[in-house]
């Protein structure tokens, strides 16, 4: 942080001291402040020539806090100016959103709304008593978390000023300050000024934590001795089984000390604690500083840290001073190595797939980070029951709590500097940011360098600029200073140029379903790596959206509320499906997990992949509400997956299949081969995969086992094969086929579909179109029956495109970037589909019928009409849609389908199934159509578009959406 000294203080040292959770100095005093503060809004930047530090402020808040949480700020108006880029300004200007853009009735559809907004100066000041017995030593004023630049005044003294978002601002206070009263006064402004890190990063984008303003962390006076640590350092070495200690110590400028250092250590979370010798060495400080590098040897016997066995060590530094003065420090730190071996991550030694979400700073009570270790514990314990093993931050560094977390729980981390430097910034370019970066990412290792999870490191998100220059120099430096964890330039998508000294790459272009052809489970992403030399590690993958869940409203009970989704939930009843949400989310999110799974296993089959950080496994709330995660924001399930069916396909060890396609007719065989990916803690000696395959009654068909084979800490471990003659199942059947791994919780599996080869034929009942034609009409005015296969057809409705796969982080963001829909939703108990097995929801089986199928906008049939096949829409329109839909037309009925259903032998056996499922309906007693719709409502889907149109109303798009940037 940058720290200007007072001239009233110059004589006193410029340098800082990061207290830690663990710290505690031996002969420190601590005063809290939190509590009541003294406050005032400085909207016009005058406190500072009208000396407001030097008398009383009229207003009250409670610290540590938010302004927002003390509901000190602006009303929020269409005029507020937010922290964060808007590129789908429709909700602006559209008439259909015209009612959300009232006073009173405001409903913003960007990301979550607080109860107040300020982005400016405000002042905070309080009384403290200094006592009598502090004379003589060294006090600070520590504050953590404050957002984001800080002044800070003794009476009527400025004593310094700081700007970090990643670390604790700490001040020293003058040596001559007299006991007694004194008033504290801070001036905190949270303003992007010249430093500028990218208005969308998430460490100041209202997208996700808000840009507030306040101080939320840790907030205390302390005094301590005069000559103290200011920096201590641990290098573990397995090897040598030792670990090198290196402090920085530091006293008053103009003074020297001598005395001794002793080290001790002990693991503080291990079955049996491990005691280290102490080591004693003296040392001097001259002129204010001194520096040590002392060799700590951990013993004979060490534990070592990793995912499996988290143990940890805590090194206590003890300062004796020959005239008496004392200084304690306490430092957590975990015996690993964490490094790169050719094209493969290793923890000490042992193999390592990184299982990973990315953190982007949700926090929807507060808006700002949580600062205890017990919350952090919570998120990191929730990812690793859902068998993930790692987290990103973009565009931002967590607080201490968040490391102290990761060591206890075991989870690889990788903070990044707090820069998006894109929407308005980038970097190489010769801007203050530049050395910024620099600056926080030393405050970042200096701070959090000696926690064990603390593995990866980034720059941050996606930059521009001269990037690669920038980068490669950036890489170097951290290379050289610190080799404790892996360093890459940037995290980001596909078309951004490869830093070529990155130690491993967050990138994306091996990622994502090639769908668009027949889903099968055999391809890898090997091809789209095979440039790369050093691990690779798929950037954001996922995305996959599912509907929102309105039930999540209720729990915004704190700063923020959920506008969004009010807006969202009021629109889907404006479009006559508000008792649909519930039905909406459950196949939505259905499909979801089904991508997820599938992407998962992709990875884990990839040859030289190392991992994957999704993005993300909980909800994230702004860039229009990108409801991506099974996971809401506030880490909960949403219902239709839990952690442990998560963990089947994410986790240590994976059964994996390989399959061509998961649609069969009964005169072919199921042929699968078997393998596994285990990253686990050892090789699984002789282990027995089992496997067996179900009816959907449950009904076992088949199983067996391979023979025994030791798994060694690796994936593309291969089993063996299962064939399975399918010509004993004679009508349409779902299949599930299990592999497990005999003695352990490790098991997957997969469902299968099997169809007749030849239906059974029936001369139908009714007259089939492909057009809505006069023939038509006169069978339905005559009470006969119709079917229109009105494939290709749809006129309203046309400009909604679907395919097997959902929407990708959410089309506002994207400016209604295809796909449009969310999958499908059907009542699986419908007589229509009593001779096509499925689910309420899209699966596998679904693929033949839906993708890039059209959808029809029934947006003027009659109130409460359901199809028989409903297409969810994006949030954002709720349009009403139909895949197939029957309706009483006349004194006939009719079935329209817009997916390309007819009685074609050549098509595919799921369209075959489907069509004879419905031509069976439709020559049953059961073909009851329930709403009746009027023939030229029918007919106006096939000449008339649909009444509402999306437009953006806004010429900037998001970076995916632009032409690539330069290599440079």
């Amino acid at each position: 942080m940058y720290i200007k000294i007072s001239s009233f203080t110059r004589w006193v040292t410029s340098a800082l001291c990061l207290l830690i959770l663990f710290s505690a100095h031996a002969s420190a005093q601590t005063i809290s402040l939190k509590g009541k503060w003294r406050f005032k809004i400085d909207a016009k930047d005058e406190g500072v020539q009208a000396k407001w530090y030097s008398s009383a402020l009229p207003e009250t808040v409670n610290l540590p806090g938010s302004m927002a949480e003390n509901l000190k700020g602006d009303d929020i108006t269409l005029k507020t100016k937010w922290t964060g880029s808007i590129y789908d300004s429709s909700y602006f200007y559209h008439p259909r959103l015209e009612k959300y853009r009232k006073p009173g009735n405001l409903k913003i559809p960007f990301w979550l709304t607080p109860a107040k907004h300020y982005t400016g100066a405000a002042w905070y000041q309080k009384d403290v008593e200094i006592p009598a017995d502090w004379k003589n030593q060294r006090v600070i004023l520590s504050l953590e978390y404050p957002h984001s630049e800080t002044r800070v005044w003794i009476d009527e003294v400025e004593i310094g000023s700081a700007f970090t978002f990643v670390v604790a601002q700490n001040f020293e206070l003058p040596a001559n300050l007299k006991p007694g009263k004194h008033t504290i006064t801070l001036l905190i402004d949270n303003r992007i000024k010249a430093i500028n890190v990218g208005q969308d990063s998430h460490s100041l984008t209202d997208h996700t934590q808000g840009n507030w303003n306040g101080v939320v962390g840790k907030m205390f006076l302390q005094a301590g001795s005069p000559f103290y640590f200011e920096d201590i350092q641990v290098y573990p070495d397995l090897k040598k089984k030792s670990a090198t200690v290196k402090i920085e110590l530091k006293g008053l400028a103009s003074v020297s000390s001598t005395g001794k250092i002793t080290l001790s250590a002990k693991s503080f979370n291990t079955k049996n604690s491990i005691q280290v010798k102490p080591v004693t060495v003296p040392y001097e400080i001259k002129n204010g500083t001194g520096t040590l590098e002392i060799n700590l040897p951990m013993g004979d016997k060490i534990a070592t840290w990793d995912e499996f066995d988290p143990a940890l060590y805590r090194l206590t530094a003890s300062l004796f001073s020959k005239d008496g003065k004392k200084d304690q420090k306490d430092i957590q730190f975990g015996m690993r190595e964490f490094k790169a071996v050719g094209r493969s991550f290793e923890i000490n030694g042992r193999p390592v797939f990184l299982r990973g979400t990315v953190n982007n700073c949700e926090f929807p009570l507060t808006g700002y980070p949580a600062m205890d270790v017990a919350a952090w514990e919570r998120i990191f314990k929730i990812s690793k029951a859902h068998g993930l093993n790692h987290m990103r931050f973009h565009s931002w560094c967590p607080p201490e709590a968040a490391f102290i977390a990761a060591d206890l729980v075991g989870f690889y981390l990788q903070p990044e500097g707090p820069s998006w430097a894109n929407h308005g910034s980038s970097i190489g370019e010769g801007k203050p940011i530049d050395q910024f970066i620099y600056d926080e990412t030393n405050r970042m290792t200096k701070s959090y360098g000696n926690y064990a999870s603390f593995c990866m490191m980034a720059y941050g998100n996606e930059p521009r600029g001269k990037q690669v220059e920038y980068l490669t120099k950036f890489n170097n430096y951290w290379k050289a200073k610190d080799s404790r964890r892996l360093y890459t330039g940037a995290s980001v998508g596909g078309s951004w140029p490869v830093i070529p000294n990155n130690e491993f790459m967050v990138r994306a272009g091996a990622r994502g379903l090639d769908w668009g052809k027949q889903p099968e489970s055999f391809s890898t992403y090997a091809r789209q790596i095979e440039q790369f030399t050093v691990p690779f590690v798929a950037h954001e993958m996922g995305q996959y959206c599912v509907f929102p869940n309105f039930e999540e409203m209720k729990k915004y009970t704190g700063v923020y509320r959920a506008k969004n989704f009010e807006m969202f939930q009021e629109d889907l009843a404006d479009h006559d499906m508000a008792d649909q949400a519930k039905d909406f989310l459950m196949a939505s999110g259905k499909l979801q997990a089904l991508c997820y799974k599938n992407e998962i296993e992709k990875a884990l089959r990839t040859p030289n992949y190392n991992g994957f950080q999704l993005l993300s496994l909980n909800d994230y709330p702004g860039q229009g509400t990108a409801l991506v995660g099974v996971l809401d924001a506030f880490w909960d399930e949403k219902g239709y997956i839990t952690a442990k069916e998560f963990k089947r396909f994410s986790n240590s060890t994976v059964p994996l299949l390989k399959v061509p396609k998961f649609v069969y007719t009964n005169n072919e065989s199921l042929n699968a081969s078997v393998e596994v990916a285990h990253f686990g803690k050892a090789p699984i000696p002789n282990a027995t995969i089992l496997w067996v395959i179900k009816d959907a009654s449950g009904t076992v068909l088949s199983k067996g086992k391979f023979d025994q084979k030791s798994l060694p800490v690796a994936n593309c471990i291969q089993i063996g094969d299962i064939q399975f003659g399918l010509s004993a199942i004679q009508k349409a059947t779902q299949l599930n086929l299990e592999v497990s791994i005999e003695g352990t919780e490790f098991a997957n599996d997969w469902n299968f579909w099997v169809y007749p080869a030849e239906l059974p034929k029936a001369k139908s009942n009714f007259y089939y179109t492909e057009i809505l034609d006069d023939q038509a009409k006169k069978v339905l005015e005559e009470g006969g029956n119709v079917f229109l296969n009105a494939a290709g057809k749809v006129v309203k409705g046309k400009e909604v495109v679907q395919t097997f796969l959902p929407v990708f982080w959410n089309t506002s963001w994207f400016k209604m970037r295809p796909p449009h829909t969310l999958g499908i939703l059907c009542d699986p108990k419908n007589p229509a589909l009593a001779n096509f097995p499925t689910e309420g929801h899209s699966d596998m089986q679904w693929w033949e019928i839906v993708n890039k199928a059209q959808t029809m906008n029934l947006e003027d049939f009659p109130p409460g009409f359901r199809p028989i096949i409903q297409p969810i829409d994006t949030w954002f329109l709720n349009r009403r849609l139909a895949l197939v839909l029957e309706a009483r037309v006349g004194k006939g009925k009719l079935i329209v389908s817009s997916a390309n259903l007819s009685p074609d032998l050549k098509a595919s056996p799921a369209v075959q199934q489907l069509y004879f499922s419905l031509q069976q309906y439709m020559m049953s007693e059961n073909f009851k159509p329930k709403y009746e719709v009027a023939f030229n409502t029918v007919k106006d889907i096939f000449e008339s578009p649909s009444k509402i149109q999306f437009n953006t109303f806004t010429k900037d798009s998001p970076d995916e959406l632009k032409p690539k940037p330069k290599t440079n």
